[in-house]
C-alpha cells in the first residue's frame, strides 16, 4: 500500500469509523442519559459525533472524484458542515449537558450557529480564491488520487492563507476550546459527584479529547502555512481525530459510578 493512498484514503476512513463506533456506544448508554445528561445536550452531542464521523469518513471523496474543481467543492462542503453545524453542536450540546443546571439562553444557541455559519462562508469564499487547480498525487491500481493546488500561478497571497486559517481557528477550534473550558468548569462544580462518582473522570477524558482534536487542527494549520504542500499536511488533524476519538471512547466506556449495577 502506497504512503499517499494510506495517508489520504485509509487514515480518514479509520478516523471516521472510530467516531461512528463512538456514537454506537453513546446510543448503548442512552437508557441512563436522562439521569446524567440533559436531553438536548445528549441529542446535540449524538448528532455532532455522527456528523463528525461522516465528515471524516467522506474525506477520500476529496481525492477520488476527479480533478479541479472537485477537490475544492468537496472540501468546501465538508468544512462548512464542520464549521457551521458540527462545532456549534458540540458546544451547544455540552452547554446543555446537565439537566439540573440552568440552561443557556437561546441567544447563546443562535450565536454559536450564526458565528459558525459566518466563518464557514468566509472559508468557502477564500477557498474558492486560493484553490485554482489540482494535481495527481498518485495512480493507485487505476485509482487517481488528486489534491487541490493553491496559487498554481505562483502568486502566493499570504493574507488569504491567514484569513483561511483564522476562520478555522474561530470555528471549529475556538468552539472546541470553549467546550473544553466548560467541561473543566463542570469538573470542579459537579453537584452529584458523590452519587455518580466516576463522572468527573469521564469528563476529564471528554476534555482531553476536545483539546487533542483542537490542538491537532492548530498544528496542522501551522504546518499548512509553512509547508510546501498546503492541503496534504492536513492529515495531521486526522491523526489527532483518531487519538481524540479513542480518548472519547475510553471516557464513554467508563460507567458513571463505580458500581453501576443499579443503573441497568
Amino acid at each position: 500500500m502506497s504512503q499517499i493512498f494510506f495517508v489520504n484514503i485509509v487514515v480518514p476512513l479509520i478516523a471516521g469509523i472510530i467516531y461512528l463506533i463512538l456514537i454506537l456506544e453513546l446510543n448503548r448508554v442512552s437508557k441512563i442519559r436522562k439521569i446524567m445528561f440533559g436531553e438536548i445536550g445528549y441529542k446535540k452531542m449524538f448528532v455532532a459525533f455522527l456528523l463528525l464521523g461522516i465528515y471524516l469518513v467522506t474525506r477520500p471523496l476529496q481525492n477520488v472524484l476527479g480533478p479541479h474543481p472537485w477537490p475544492m467543492i468537496v472540501n468546501c462542503i465538508r468544512q462548512s458542515f464542520l464549521m457551521a453545524v458540527i462545532a456549534p453542536s458540540i458546544l451547544v450540546g455540552i452547554l446543555h449537558w446537565l439537566p439540573d443546571e440552568k440552561n443557556p439562553t437561546k441567544a447563546i444557541f443562535y450565536a454559536a450557529y450564526l458565528a459558525g455559519t459566518f466563518m464557514a462562508l468566509i472559508f468557502v469564499l477564500v477557498n474558492t480564491i486560493v484553490v485554482d487547480g489540482s494535481k495527481i498525487l498518485a495512480d493507485y491500481h487505476g485509482m487517481k488520487i488528486y489534491d487541490a493546488v493553491w496559487f498554481s500561478n505562483g502568486n502566493v497571497r499570504a493574507e488569504l492563507v491567514v484569513i483561511h486559517l483564522v476562520s478555522q481557528f474561530i470555528s471549529p477550534v475556538g468552539f472546541l476550546f470553549l467546550a473544553s473550558a466548560y467541561v473543566r468548569h463542570r469538573v470542579h462544580n459537579y453537584k452529584l459527584s458523590e452519587i455518580y462518582n466516576q463522572m468527573i473522570l469521564k469528563w476529564k477524558y471528554l476534555e482531553a479529547g476536545l483539546l487533542i482534536f483542537a490542538g491537532s487542527i492548530i498544528l496542522a494549520g501551522f504546518a499548512a502555512f509553512f509547508g510546501e504542500y498546503y492541503t496534504y499536511l492536513w492529515v495531521i488533524y486526522f491523526i489527532g481525530a483518531i487519538v481524540a476519538g479513542i480518548v472519547e471512547l475510553r471516557g464513554i466506556l467508563i460507567p458513571p459510578r463505580a458500581n453501576p449495577a443499579d443503573l441497568r
